[in-house]
């Protein structure tokens, strides 16, 4: 899924520093293993971080470690994504000790962002100018949802569709005649905005975007980031 409007926080990698007197099971040293608690933790602050600036209510499930794992304990917790992956829908997530031993295991999670998003309201012809009565919100997870799919009116309305749409369908860009705004490999302005904040950079768009929708940007410092292209061209991320 691509998702359309606000943007992440890029921040790959989040090390959590465990203290081995507060946070790890008491144990002889022999039978002495990692607590699963401390794993699903940093895993967690992880996504959450990751999924900050998702357009609507995010719901994470992570799986547990299995409790019967022989893994030695750690002093120091990294979690990290693997390089690709998006933080959304199904993925794995990956933990590894940096101290005293080292280790790496990966995890199960599922990242839902529940909003509203655009379905046609009746069936329209190919060519069709698209008004605000053949449109419908509907409510769900738009990570499992078609890619594209579009969530604001303003992204659809007054646009010509493709091709026939049938009623009940999960409008997406690519079913509309809608102008690029960012093209892959053009260098884009890019405005991270926040409360009472907002600071502006430079990177190259990884991919093409019509206004509204998502567009990943890689920076000068090789970090990849997502945000929204905007009418003038520019990408728009939010904190």
């Amino acid at each position: 899924m691509k998702i359309p409007l606000s943007a992440l926080r890029s921040s790959r990698r989040l090390i959590l520093a465990l203290a081995a007197s507060g946070l790890m099971l008491a144990a002889s040293p022999l039978y002495a293993q990692q607590p699963p608690a401390p794993v699903t933790a940093v895993a967690h602050q992880l996504l959450e971080l990751e999924t900050r600036g998702l357009p609507g209510r995010v719901e994470l499930q992570i799986s547990a470690l299995d409790s019967r794992n022989q893994l030695p304990p750690c002093a120091q917790l990294e979690a990290f994504i693997p390089g690709g992956t998006r933080p959304w829908g199904a993925i794995s997530i990956g933990v590894r000790c940096e101290s005293p031993v080292t280790w790496q295991v990966y995890l199960q999670a599922r990242v839902a962002v529940i909003n509203d998003y655009l379905v046609t309201a009746r069936p329209l012809r190919a060519g069709q100018i698209v008004g605000p009565a053949d449109i419908a919100r509907r409510n769900g997870d738009l990570t499992a949802l078609p890619d594209n799919t579009l969530t604001d009116p303003a992204q659809v309305v007054g646009h010509r569709t493709r091709y026939a749409l049938a009623s009940g369908n999960p409008i997406r860009g690519d079913m509309l005649r809608i102008p690029a705004a960012v093209k892959q490999g053009q260098n884009v302005k890019v405005i991270s905005r926040g409360e009472g904040f907002q600071v502006s950079s430079e990177g190259r768009a990884m991919n093409t975007a019509a206004p509204g929708e998502s567009v990943r940007v890689r920076m000068s410092n090789n970090q990849v980031i997502t945000g929204t292209a905007t009418t003038d061209g520019n990408v728009e991320v939010g904190f």
